[in-house]
C-alpha cells in the first residue's frame, strides 16, 4: 500500500520511482516517506512570522533582508531535508525556516532568520524504506531525544525525552513534529506546544506533498501542503554555505560564518523595548547542544552516526562509516581539510578524520 501510494503521487508529478522495485529507495523517496505531519503553534500578535518557507523566499540569498521582506508571509511552504547513509542506517533530517524569531514581550530578544529541525535514524533492513529507530530534535540550543514505540534504543549519554507519535496521511503513517510559536523550538509532537489541531486553538498543520506547495490562509489553517527541498541540491543552501566559506566575510551573502546565517537589526527587529541579536540562526552543520558533552557543533549534518551513538544505547549493529555523506564530500571537494577548515568550523572536529569515515564499500 505504501509503495502504491507514493507511486501514484510520484506518477502524477512525472517522477521516477524505479528504485521502489529494488532494495532501497532514492534519497528523495526516503525523504518523502518519512516527512512529518508538522504542527506549528501560532500567536495572533504576528501570524505571518509563524509561517514556514524557504530561506530565499524573496528570490535572493541575501539573508540580512529576510526580516524586512516578510510581508504577509504567503510564500510557498517549504521544508528542507538531507539524507546521509551509513553502512547500516539512513539519517534523514528535516529543517524548518522562518524569517523571524520574534517576541511581543518587553525586554525579550529577537533575531533575523530562524532554522530548527529534526533528524531520524532509519535502519536499512532490506526493505525499500527501512525501519525508523530514533529521533533527535533542535529546541534552540538544546537537543531532545525521542523514540517510536518498539525501538531498541535506550538512554545513552542523554536521556530519552518521549515517544514519537504518528498520523496517517494518504495511507502513510507519518511522524508528528511540533514547533512553538515565536521562537520556533521543535520537538516530537506534542512536547513543544499544547497545539493539537483543536478548533479552538491557534495553529497550522502542514502536510508533505509531491505537488504544488501552498501557504496558510491565516494563522488557523488545518491543512497546508509543504514541498521538500534538498539542502544539498545544486545551488541550494549547502552550496551557498560552501561558496560563502570561500569568500571574505564582508562579501558573503548568506552566512556570517560556518553554519550561522547573516542577520542584522534592520526592518524593526528589536523595536521598542526589545533587543535584536545578529547572526544568531544556525543550520544543521552549525547546530549544537552546548551541554551534551562529547558531541560537537555540526554533527547533525557532518557526523550523525556519532551523534546517535552518543545520545542512545541499545543501537545494535551500528556503522559509523558513510556510504554517502554529501556534507563531507562537499567540504572535501571544495578544498577544505584539517588545518584549512571554514571560519567558524568546530575546533573539536577534525576534517581529515571525518573524511576517513567515507567508504566505497561495506564489509
Amino acid at each position: 500500500m505504501l509503495k502504491k501510494t507514493i507511486a501514484a503521487l510520484a506518477a502524477g508529478m512525472g517522477l521516477s520511482i524505479a528504485s521502489l522495485g529494488a532494495c532501497a529507495a532514492t534519497t528523495a523517496e526516503l525523504a518523502f516517506r518519512y516527512a512529518p505531519v508538522h504542527y506549528q503553534d501560532t500567536d495572533s500578535s504576528d501570524y505571518p512570522s509563524e509561517y514556514i518557507t524557504a530561506y530565499d523566499y524573496d528570490n535572493d540569498r541575501i539573508t540580512t533582508n529576510n526580516w524586512d521582506n516578510r510581508g504577509n508571509g504567503q510564500w510557498p511552504a517549504t521544508v528542507y531535508y538531507s539524507v546521509v547513509e551509513s553502512c547500516t542506517h539512513w539519517f534523514i533530517s528535516y529543517s524548518f525556516y522562518h524569517p523571524r524569531d520574534w517576541s511581543d514581550t518587553a525586554f525579550d530578544q529577537e533575531h533575523e532568520n530562524d532554522l530548527e529541525g529534526t533528524i531520524i535514524s532509519v535502519r536499512k533492513d532490506g526493505t525499500p524504506f527501512g525501519t525508523m529507530e530514533g529521533m533527535i530534535t533542535v529546541f534552540h540550543t538544546d537537543f531532545f531525544a525521542f523514540t517510536p514505540a518498539g525501538s531498541p534504543y535506550r538512554n545513552g549519554h542523554e536521556t530519552i525525552d518521549g515517544t514519537v507519535s504518528f498520523e496517517v496521511d494518504n495511507g502513510i503513517s507519518r511522524m508528528k513534529t511540533v514547533q512553538e510559536a515565536k521562537g520556533h523550538g521543535l520537538k516530537a509532537w506534542p512536547y513543544a506546544s499544547n497545539f493539537n489541531g483543536a478548533a479552538n486553538q491557534d495553529g497550522i498543520v502542514y502536510y508533505p506533498t509531491l505537488g504544488t506547495p501552498g501557504h496558510p490562509l491565516s494563522g488557523n489553517d488545518r491543512h497546508v501542503n509543504y514541498r521538500l527541498v534538498d539542502l544539498n541540491q545544486p545551488n541550494g543552501m549547502y552550496a551557498a554555505a560552501l561558496s560563502d566559506a570561500l569568500q571574505p566575510a564582508a562579501q558573503a551573502l548568506t552566512f556570517a560564518s560556518w553554519g550561522s546565517f547573516r542577520g542584522d537589526t534592520s526592518g524593526g527587529c528589536g523595536s521598542g523595548s526589545k533587543t535584536c541579536s545578529t547572526n544568531s540562526a544556525n543550520t544543521p552543520w552549525g547546530w549544537d547542544d552546548g551541554n551534551d558533552g562529547e558531541s560537537y557543533r555540526g554533527e547533525f549534518a557532518l557526523d550523525p552516526a556519532h551523534l546517535f551513538s552518543f545520545y542512545f544505547s541499545g543501537t545494535g549493529s551500528f556503522s559509523q562509516q558513510y556510504v554517502s555523506n554529501p556534507f563531507l564530500t562537499g567540504l572535501r571537494d571544495t578544498g577544505f581539510y584539517s588545518g584549512h577548515a571554514p571560519a567558524g568550523f568546530a575546533s573539536q572536529l577534525d576534517l581529515n578524520t571525518l573524511y576517513g569515515k567515507l567508504t566505497n564499500s561495506c564489509s
